[in-house]
């Protein structure tokens, strides 16, 4: 089951992700398979919502791996 407070949308996603735009998002998406996708998409100019936990533990991985190898996936 869904909590509804766990649902963000791509503003939260880009705040999450320290990025300026909610439109960054999209960039995320297709540079990086492995980003979380998103639990609700509408379709194009409508809502799309992720699950903040999916998006916090892909974050935490990536940053493990940074400070690892020293090198962004």
């Amino acid at each position: 089951m869904v909590k509804t407070e766990d649902l963000i949308d791509a503003q939260g996603v880009a705040g999450l992700l320290q990025l300026s735009h909610a439109n960054s998002v999209s960039t995320y998406l297709r540079r990086y398979p492995d980003m979380p996708r998103p639990v609700l998409d509408l379709g194009t100019g409508r809502p799309r919502l992720w699950l903040r936990p999916q998006v916090l533990r892909w974050l935490r991985a990536r940053r493990s791996d940074t400070v690892h190898t020293g090198v962004e996936r």
